[in-house]
């Protein structure tokens, strides 16, 4: 069985994308970790924010996970902002810390998004997608996911189901 983190990446820590990404660690037993309880500031090309909690978490994240889920709920029909911040940091592994990006070459990743709609505008798996492929990462698929009534309804937790068959 393969080592797996989730990222969440949400405005609310106990939003709707932290019920279906705990959903999805129940059965998967893949860490969450909080993007929004980590200080991780925004990409620099002179890079003096190497300071903050982003190379600790990469480090740790190349270092012990074979699969990366990214948990972003869908805002203004793209990642959440704190998705992109941490998207935009991995710049630092192309430049100052080239040899934590080299380890991400053979990694997994997928994409868990949730949203108010219960279907994604075309393109937004784009960014995930194109990423993995320019660092070498193995992209494994997606799942997108809504609540009705603060629930998870079952066409969601059978397509989980799924999707953590597949990432495992």
């Amino acid at each position: 069985m393969k080592k797996g983190i989730i990222l969440l990446a949400s405005s609310n820590s106990n939003g709707d994308t932290f019920s279906v990404s705990k959903y999805l660690s129940d059965r998967t037993s893949f860490q969450i970790i909080d993007l929004k309880s980590k200080f991780i500031e925004p990409f620099d090309y002179e890079f003096k924010n190497s300071n903050d909690d982003f190379l600790p978490l990469i480090k740790e994240i190349v270092n012990n996970f074979d699969i990366i889920i990214f948990a972003t709920p869908v805002y203004w029909y793209t990642m959440s902002g704190t998705m992109k911040i941490f998207f935009d940091r991995i710049s630092d592994c192309l430049k100052t810390e080239k040899e934590t990006g080299r380890k991400l070459r053979g990694k997994e990743m997928a994409v868990l998004s949730c949203g108010s709609d219960k279907e994604l505008k075309n393109g937004f798996h784009m960014p995930f997608i194109e990423t993995a492929n320019y660092l070498g990462i193995k992209y494994v698929g997606e799942v997108h996911c809504w609540l009705e009534d603060n629930e998870i309804p079952t066409e969601v937790k059978h397509n989980l189901n799924k999707f953590a068959q597949i990432i495992l």
